[in-house]
């Protein structure tokens, strides 16, 4: 429930600083305030189906689930550090597939810290399979052009033609989330050759893009004022977009693994992840 924000909040910051810190990698979340603003975010939207577990009477755990599209993205998952390694993580996880096959989805996904073995093994265990690994990436946006590619920001006329490009990249389409970039005013749209060849919801840690190539890519990243939250997710298994990137100074934070359960489809074309997926 919304009144949940501040514990949940809490509990994500630290569980997330705890294994960064084990690990040596920055943390995702700077202040408890910023982790519990993104939870705030996700308990008031009504596309996210939210679970937390109690101990004691005490909130300790916390899952949610991203309903806006098709297929349904995991996370963040977090438990209290005094209480990981009992199971909690591990019930709120059954509990969302559980909603999510309730719901018909097709498919479920998540990204999680590489680094982090347990959470990797947990999911193994779930049935998820390991289908990307991808950098986080944060610095100065490249400030140059990319020859026949033009951005702009995208209007509610330009959903029809991104969702049927998402669907050719991905089989099948992030609808809702684009819906949302749409009227936050942060979703941009590429075109080469007259027509829309690409667009993200945003250049951020929440927000994904799709390209007919890198080129695409390359002209979303290079229009970006700033790289929101801890920045954007750049497929290593793409070492041209990968090595370009490094190449104007983008630094790597650190890596996720992209894992699947259910429908997936090895996308036709280049593409940015989102946290959730």
């Amino acid at each position: 429930m919304p009144e949940d924000a501040e514990a949940c909040g809490r509990i994500c910051f630290e569980a997330f600083r705890d294994i960064s810190a084990e690990h040596s990698f920055p943390t995702d979340f700077p202040a408890p305030d910023a982790a519990v603003g993104v939870v705030s975010m996700l308990l008031g939207h009504p596309g996210f189906y939210s679970v937390v577990a109690e101990s004691d009477g005490q909130v300790v755990a916390s899952n949610f689930l991203d309903e806006r599209s098709p297929i349904a993205g995991v996370g963040p998952l977090t438990v209290a550090p005094a209480l990981q390694d009992k199971g909690v993580g591990r019930a709120l996880m059954l509990d969302v597939m559980r909603r999510a096959e309730e719901r018909g989805a097709p498919g479920v996904r998540l990204l999680q810290a590489t680094y982090n073995r347990r959470s990797l093994s947990l999911y193994v265990k779930l049935g998820f399979q390991v289908r990307d690994v991808v950098a986080c990436m944060q610095g100065t946006p490249p400030d140059e052009e990319v020859d026949g590619y033009r951005v702009r920001h995208a209007t509610d006329g330009d959903a029809d033609a991104c969702n049927a490009l998402c669907r050719r990249i991905h089989g099948h389409d992030r609808a809702g989330e684009l819906t949302d970039a749409l009227r936050q005013g942060t979703a941009l749209v590429v075109e080469h050759a007259h027509r829309i060849s690409g667009y993200a919801t945003d250049l951020a840690f929440f927000a994904h893009a799709v390209g007919e190539s890198n080129e695409d890519l390359k002209a979303l990243i290079s229009a970006a004022e700033a790289f929101g939250g801890s920045g954007v997710l750049i497929p290593m298994t793409n070492p041209e977009l990968f090595r370009w990137c490094l190449e104007r100074g983008l630094r790597v934070t650190g890596p996720l693994t992209v894992m699947t359960t259910g429908l997936y489809s090895a996308p036709q074309g280049a593409y940015l992840p989102s946290i959730l997926y």
